[in-house]
C-alpha cells in the first residue's frame, strides 16, 4: 500500500490533485487538516479513499485525531494543535505510544518532519500549498510493505507552477484570516 500524506492545504487543493494524478500509483490519500473539507474535494475530483482529520480552521465538524489500522501497525492520524506540537513533541509521543501505535502522522506547524524515538516514528509532511520558513513545498509518503511502515519526505519545485486558480469553495481573506490562521491559540 502506498499512501499520499497531506496537510495545511487551506483551500488550495490544486497541487495536491495534479501531484496524485501525476503519480498515479498511490492507494489513497492521508490529510492531516486544516482543511478537512480538502480532503472531501480530493475525494470526490479524484476518486479515491482519503482518510482525514480536522485541524485547528476546522470549526466543530469531524473526528480530531483517528487511529488507522494497516498491515504495518496502528498509525495515529492528528493536526497536532491538540497535542501542542509547535511547542513540543513530547505529548505527542506519549499519546501515539498510549493508543499503542507504530507510527504518528500530524500537520499544524508547515514543516516537514521526521523522527523516530525508539519504535516510535513521529512524522509531519510539512505544507504542498503554505509551507513555512523558506522551505518548499512539500509532501509526505507512506508505504507499507511486508509489514513495515515506510515514510518519507518529499519536495516539490514545480507546485508554485501548478495553476492555483480559486474555486467557489476557497476561501478569500487576508491580514485576520492569516492571523487566525497562524494562532497557536486553537
Amino acid at each position: 500500500m502506498k499512501y499520499l500524506v497531506l496537510s495545511d492545504t487551506h483551500g488550495k487543493t490544486n497541487q495536491a490533485s495534479h501531484l496524485y494524478q501525476q503519480a498515479g500509483d498511490f492507494d489513497g490519500i492521508i490529510h492531516l487538516g486544516d482543511y478537512e473539507r480538502d480532503a472531501r474535494t480530493l475525494e470526490a475530483e479524484l476518486g479515491t479513499d482519503v482518510f482525514s482529520v480536522k485541524g485547528n480552521m476546522d470549526g466543530g465538524v469531524g473526528e480530531l485525531h483517528r487511529i488507522l489500522e494497516t498491515e504495518g501497525g496502528k498509525i495515529f492520524l492528528t493536526h497536532g494543535h491538540r497535542e501542542d506540537v509547535k511547542s513540543s513533541l513530547q505529548r505527542l509521543l506519549y499519546k501515539t505510544e498510549e493508543e499503542g501505535c507504530k507510527a504518528a502522522l500530524f500537520g499544524h506547524t508547515h514543516e516537514p518532519y521526521c523522527g523516530e524515538f525508539g519504535d516510535l516514528i513521529l512524522f509531519n509532511p510539512g505544507s504542498l500549498t503554505l509551507p513555512r520558513a523558506g522551505r518548499l513545498p512539500s509532501y509526505g509518503i507512506l508505504e507499507i510493505k511486508n509489514g513495515e511502515l515506510h515514510l518519507s519526505i518529499a519536495y516539490c519545485q514545480w507546485a508554485e507552477e501548478v495553476e492555483n486558480s480559486p474555486k467557489k469553495t476557497d476561501i478569500q481573506g487576508g491580514y485576520l484570516k492569516d492571523l487566525l490562521n497562524n494562532s497557536d491559540r486553537f
